[in-house]
């Protein structure tokens, strides 16, 4: 008897995610449950710069900032409930000296130029096609810091407009990085605060738009669907009811990898979870004669690993 219906996947035939890949992530707050994946498993990565970007403009933003070199100044800031804010980052980004967020936006995007020029893959996650557009500038913003909504409009992104803005991030990458693979996602999360009807009404302009630009070496994987019909039940929602929890982005990692990862890559996956769950593990009696043995055993694992793998930090 089958108890759930599963999404037929194929592996990739060439192009998979390796430890010699580089991988960019960018988008909303499911693709930051991947990328920490990725980081927990050495993998050589780079995760959304500019913090979490819900729609395809922020996105879109970052990448003609980085690849046109565009260098951040006072007039592109803003100061409000004590730190300087960027309406194209996220808040994680906001500081309370000038100087020092500017800093960090024009280093952010010169490490994002470096490594969309020399990525393998890069991973964008859409979370939502609804967008606020700041009164006052008439721009499109990424983050409204809590600035109050009076001074914002809200909008829904046509399929037409989040179709030409996704054609525009992949002209840009492609531009500087002819064969690099682009992986889209939608996000499983439900943006509810939007409203119910809203947050189906979004999620299929997204699923509309990414689906007509899909051609060589340009992907899509299937997350939502995943969330939606493989994981049909609300034990796999945190407790906020919207987000998966840690179950649910266990499985849908288990089937990327499944899809994307290399075998050979599995493999060292296996040997960087042991280090990783030997680094976190908890001894009863830490100066016992068992427990100086697995410390030994666990650094020459490190050592045997980063020997084939210089660039694996622990």
């Amino acid at each position: 008897m089958k108890l759930q219906t599963q999404i037929p996947f194929k592996k990739q035939a060439d192009n998979l995610i390796s430890y010699a890949s580089n991988v960019l992530l960018i988008g909303s707050c499911f693709v930051e449950n991947m990328g920490h994946k990725l980081e927990y498993f050495k993998f050589q990565n780079l995760l959304n710069p500019f913090g979490i970007l819900f729609h395809p403009k922020a996105i879109e933003i970052l990448i003609a900032g980085a690849i046109e070199k565009k260098k951040y100044s006072e007039k592109d800031i803003f100061f409000y409930n004590e730190r300087w804010h960027s309406f194209d980052a996220h808040s994680k980004l906001s500081h309370p000296s000038k100087k020092a967020l500017i800093t960090d936006l024009n280093s952010q995007l010169d490490l994002t130029n470096q490594k969309i020029h020399k990525a393998s893959h890069v991973i964008i996650t859409l979370g939502t096609a609804w967008v606020y557009r700041f009164m006052v500038s008439e721009n499109i913003v990424a983050n409204c810091h809590k600035v109050p909504q009076k001074q914002f409009s809200k909008e829904l992104l046509s399929v037409e407009e989040i179709t030409q803005s996704l054609q525009n991030i992949i002209f840009l990458i492609k531009k500087v990085n002819p064969d690099v693979a682009i992986i889209f996602t939608v996000s499983p999360v439900r943006h509810l605060k939007d409203g119910f009807i809203e947050n189906t009404q979004s999620k299929s302009h997204l699923l509309t738009a990414v689906h007509s630009i899909l051609k060589d070496n340009i992907h899509y994987f299937p997350s939502y669907e995943i969330m939606m019909d493989e994981l049909r039940d609300y034990r796999f929602y945190a407790e906020d009811m919207m987000h998966p929890n840690d179950l649910a982005i266990e499985y849908i990692w288990s089937r990327f990898k499944e899809v994307w990862v290399s075998e050979d890559s599995i493999k060292i996956m296996d040997e960087v979870d042991v280090i990783q769950k030997g680094l976190q593990h908890k001894p009863f009696n830490p100066n016992s004669e068992s427990h100086l043995t697995f410390l030994q055993n666990l650094e020459k694992n490190k050592n045997q690993l980063q020997i084939k793998l210089p660039f694996i930090k622990f």
